[in-house]
């Protein structure tokens, strides 16, 4: 019914899941990256877990089944994607911390991340359209993947530290996005979100 549609105020019922989507990634990001770039202990991964399975992974998923209702192709593809991404990393720790697998190895892991590398390459050609804040969003990720992966292979931990890095500069702006939108659903134009590539702000 229409009324259903409507809040007490007489508007239509339209919020922007984006704000969830982009915080649910953030904060699972940021706890993550702290331990890839060595801030804290790697037994701090341990929280993560259900971080990633409540907020990153759900939180995330949510976020994207609303980005579909409202036809926003890129945000369904995005928020969908790394709500699963999320999902397969508590999966895959969950099942080698009960020995349901014997180990994790290091190149299929490694190899696992350089393919999010190359998803979050291509989705960054649609981030570039949106603003800038977006678009630094899906730059430094995809770095933050590559950088991760690389580091998985070869085994080598300074990469690995500058994966996390970028993955607290990808945390940054995807919380800085979620915020700005936020504001400016309550006042418009507060908050800078940067011009979309080819426009001018």
């Amino acid at each position: 019914m229409v009324e259903n549609s409507l809040n007490p105020f007489g508007k239509a019922l339209a919020a922007d899941p984006a704000p969830l989507g982009l915080a649910g990634f953030a904060f699972t990001t940021f706890l993550l990256s702290f331990v890839n770039a060595g801030f804290i202990p790697s037994s701090a991964a341990n929280v993560v877990v259900p971080l990633a399975i409540a907020y990153g992974g759900l939180g995330q998923l949510i976020a994207g089944s609303w980005e579909m209702r409202r036809g926003n192709t890129f945000g369904f593809t995005a928020f969908t994607s790394y709500g699963a991404f999320w999902e397969f990393y508590a999966i895959m720790v969950i099942l080698a911390d009960m020995h349901i697998i014997s180990s994790l190895p290091a190149a299929g892991v490694g190899w696992a991340l350089v393919l999010w590398g190359i998803f979050t390459l291509y989705m960054w050609g649609g981030a570039m359209m949106a603003n800038m804040a977006l678009n630094l969003t899906f730059l430094t990720l995809f770095i933050a993947f590559f950088a991760l992966g690389a580091g998985a292979i070869y085994n080598n931990t300074p990469l690995t530290h500058v994966g996390g890095y970028f993955g607290i500069l990808a945390a940054f702006f995807a919380a800085y996005t979620s915020f700005a939108i936020i504001i400016n659903s309550m006042r418009p134009g507060a908050i800078p979100l940067g011009p979309a590539v080819g426009k001018k702000s």
